[in-house]
């Protein structure tokens, strides 16, 4: 029985990162594109996962607070040409919103 808990750690670091690595925006991801990080964690069965822990997964925005979604916002910013215009607000209720309003 204890012959199988280093097999079973293994498949369960390697499903881990790979779930880690498949559902992380690839605009976030360090060093590899998403494909090639899919690839190297299901080739090498523990030097991958340990490789994407350390260099491929992205680091923790605990800092500055940001989300993922705010990162991708400021990404699609950076490539227009235009300056920068003030932050896009959401609206706050329904009655705010132009879409939902629309639909009544």
């Amino acid at each position: 029985m204890l012959r199988y808990v280093p097999v079973l750690l293994e498949i369960a670091l390697t499903v881990y990162c790979l779930i880690d690595a498949i559902q992380t925006d690839e605009i976030v991801m360090r060093n590899l594109p998403k494909m090639a990080w899919v690839f190297i964690i299901l080739l090498f069965p523990v030097i991958g996962p340990v490789a994407w822990l350390v260099a491929g997964r992205p680091e923790r925005s605990a800092r500055d607070g940001r989300t993922q979604q705010q990162r991708w916002d400021d990404h699609r910013r950076s490539r227009d040409t235009g300056p920068p215009g003030p932050p896009r607000r959401s609206p706050r209720g329904p009655d705010d919103d132009p879409d939902f309003l629309k639909d009544l």
